[in-house]
């Protein structure tokens, strides 16, 4: 009886390290916050350290499934990555354009009404956002969308 119960939490702990074993390691975090509103986001694509092919970042940047935000335009949008992202430096891109330059910092603030602004590319009321990690290279993408919040 005593042997069948040993085999048994053997057999247990297999399976759950199989288990585990089968899982994919989760990408960093990348997090928009506005007001006291916030979405966070895996890697729309890559974020496992790999280079990502011109082809592939074409189709992620015309991602449809991803997660939405309210901008009221007299807030400030707040960026915040893990610090895995930070450290290959990674830059805000509006509507596949760079929007500013690329930093090691794990957060950045810029003013709602940027992006909402036909001066820097926005089109109507709402915003493709993305963040894009690795200086070089682009190792993975977030993407979020901004829209205007009613009056």
């Amino acid at each position: 009886m005593r042997r069948r119960r040993a085999v048994a939490a053997v057999g247990a702990v297999s399976a759950g390290l199989l288990v585990l074993a089968a899982c994919d390691k989760p990408t960093p975090m990348a997090t928009i916050t506005v007001g006291g509103d916030s979405v966070s986001s895996e890697a729309t694509c890559g974020g496992e350290g790999e280079a990502l092919n011109t082809k592939t970042l074409n189709e992620c940047l015309k991602d449809k499934g991803i997660d939405e935000i309210s901008v009221d335009p007299t807030e400030t949008v707040r960026f915040g990555v893990d610090p895995d992202i930070a450290d290959n430096g990674w830059t805000i891109l509006m509507n596949g354009q760079p929007l500013v330059d690329s930093s090691k910092k794990t957060y950045q603030a810029i003013p709602g009404s940027v992006f909402f602004n036909a001066q820097y590319g926005a089109q109507g009321d709402s915003t493709l956002v993305t963040i894009k990690e690795g200086e070089e290279s682009t190792t993975g993408l977030w993407s979020f969308r901004l829209k205007k919040q009613d009056d």
